[in-house]
């Protein structure tokens, strides 16, 4: 219903869609203006960090798209509309994120996409099959660890009523913090978004192998390559906190 109702007005929404490509575009003209005053930014250079924003926006892209309006939840926890979803014939998760879809949000995805293609072929990787196969898999999961976040953020505005905020802290915080090199963080930072909110697996893991770095924790080599199924931990454990969330809901009493 949203999407046809976005492209009734089909001028309208490539204006918006060409904004949204805009303003996400401004976070890495920001990443360029720093590289006109430096050669390389925690020993990594302009093309690297272009992987590592093209990588991560993609990824958030595509969770922001299907997910992007749960932080909407709280609202309707706290004003008790969330009751018109409980009695449809539709999965509360997948009618909350359907909610005012906004496909718009394709502007942030191609604007990571044409990104990432342009630091791949200014990068000079040895490439491998692993490489390359790693590539897409770090996208895909990575949408799934974002996509976790976003369920796990809306369950916990069944607790706290209204925490949209707290949940944008560790989505959008997360995809601008993933868009530098590890290297220019603290180690405890870097531990962690590694060992407790496991954003690493998104793109610093897996990017650090197809870029011939070196991992600053030290840790084994496969570490880089379980992005999968941190994923699919991820998930699991957000859909248990949602069917939690879901069924300690007692709406507002009015």
């Amino acid at each position: 219903m949203w999407v046809r109702s976005t492209m009734a007005y089909r001028t309208s929404f490539v204006m918006m869609a060409l904004g949204n490509f805009m303003v996400t575009a401004l976070d890495f003209a920001a990443i360029l203006i720093m590289f006109s005053h430096i050669d390389t930014l925690g020993g990594f250079t302009l093309a690297e960090v272009a992987f590592l924003y093209g990588t991560t926006s993609t990824s958030f892209g595509l969770a922001d798209l299907v997910l992007g309006n749960m932080d909407r939840l709280g609202r309707r926890v706290r004003d008790g509309t969330l009751d018109t979803l409980l009695v449809r014939p539709a999965p509360v998760l997948a009618q909350v994120a359907a909610d005012r879809f906004a496909l718009r949000r394709l502007g942030r995805i191609s604007q990571g996409a044409l990104l990432l293609v342009w630091s791949l072929v200014r990068l000079d990787i040895a490439w491998t099959p692993v490489k390359v196969l790693l590539v897409p898999v770090m996208l895909v999961s990575g949408a799934l660890i974002f996509g976790a976040v976003f369920v796990a953020g809306a369950a916990f505005q069944f607790r706290a009523n209204d925490a949209s905020e707290v949940q944008n802290a560790f989505t959008y915080g997360g995809t601008t913090m993933l868009q530098y090199p590890p290297t220019v963080f603290a180690t405890d930072l870097v531990r962690g978004v590694t060992f407790v909110i496991p954003l690493a697996f998104v793109n610093w893991l897996p990017a650090l192998r197809i870029l011939g770095r070196e991992n600053p924790l030290g840790l084994p080599g496969w570490v880089d390559f379980a992005s999968p199924a941190v994923a699919l931990a991820c998930c699991a454990l957000a859909g248990l906190a949602w069917r939690s969330g879901l069924r300690g809901y007692r709406s507002t009493g009015s």
